[in-house]
């Protein structure tokens, strides 16, 4: 882990009615309470993009929460998500990797982490970005923290993207937060077969928008979008798969795995992630080029 600077190696703290305190916590919550971070407090007045999921996300929801956040650093919109296995620690490592900017909400006191394994991730995030809490230093999870944490990544939030989700996560919490908050409200649409699915496309069917192309979300935020857009900085193996396409302009996808030696499943994932992107569109087995 990264040595935390001295700039954000104490917890500081702030009550409400303070300056310095959230204005959006003290708008948007009935029971502000004192705020314990570590980190860049300024970061929560730059947009805030929360992605959020199920811990035990499928290759396809992972991709898709990478690819979101990809954009989101492209576009100079901050992540903030839960720190929590799955697909809230994909979308914080991949706005870090992309050279973006997050905020961990966590359930604990800012000096521990929960799940131990992302506790790189949260030295990293307290040292360049912002974790905050509402609990002081030295307070362990405990199960009903985390839907106390899910309102305030609401309340933070200026839209909320539930991008997997079961029947009982916890990111349905933070779907109804955003609703009761009057938030940006998406869901990613899933496979129907798909457990991990269930809860957003349940969401869906109650009338919160399906997120099938990035750029509408951030569009919805008033991010100006970039005429140059097509050409915005793709990963390794979305570069290799969309340049398959791009000479003949459609290509099957069976030829695309033959010609990058991918698993059906890595493709599929990334043909996901590109088709939300805008770059691409899928019909009956074959990948053609958005005009």
């Amino acid at each position: 882990m990264k040595e935390i600077g001295e700039s954000c190696v104490f917890t500081r703290s702030l009550a409400p009615g303070h300056s310095l305190y959230p204005e959006k916590l003290q708008e948007y919550l009935t029971d502000p309470r004192r705020i314990y971070y570590r980190g860049d407090l300024t970061l929560l007045g730059t947009p805030l993009l929360a992605i959020v999921g199920s811990r035990k996300c499928t290759a396809y929801g992972k991709n898709v929460a990478e690819g979101l956040a990809r954009r989101a650093a492209e576009l100079g919109v901050t992540v903030i998500s839960g720190l929590a296995r799955g697909i809230d620690s994909a979308a914080q490592r991949s706005v870090l990797q992309a050279g973006g900017r997050t905020v961990a909400v966590v359930a604990t006191g800012c000096d521990l982490c929960y799940p131990a394994e992302n506790r790189d991730l949260a030295g990293r995030i307290a040292s360049d970005h912002l974790l905050l809490s509402e609990y002081p230093d030295g307070t362990e999870a405990r199960s009903f923290y985390f839907p106390l944490r899910n309102r305030l990544i609401s309340a933070l939030a200026d839209a909320v993207v539930i991008v997997e989700a079961g029947t009982r996560s916890g990111s349905l919490i933070t779907a109804e937060c955003a609703a009761e908050h009057g938030k940006i409200l998406y869901a990613v649409p899933g496979n129907i077969t798909s457990a991990s699915s269930v809860g957003t496309n349940k969401l869906i069917a109650e009338s919160v928008p399906p997120l099938l192309v990035f750029d509408d979300l951030f569009r919805e935020m008033g991010i100006p979008i970039r005429a140059d857009s097509l050409c915005r900085e793709l990963g390794k193996e979305e570069e290799m798969v969309l340049n398959c396409v791009l000479p003949g302009g459609e290509m099957r996808i069976e030829e695309i795995i033959r010609r990058t030696e991918l698993t059906p499943k890595t493709v599929n994932g990334i043909l996901t992630v590109l088709e939300m992107k805008g770059l691409v569109f899928c019909e009956m087995g074959k990948v053609m080029i958005a005009k």
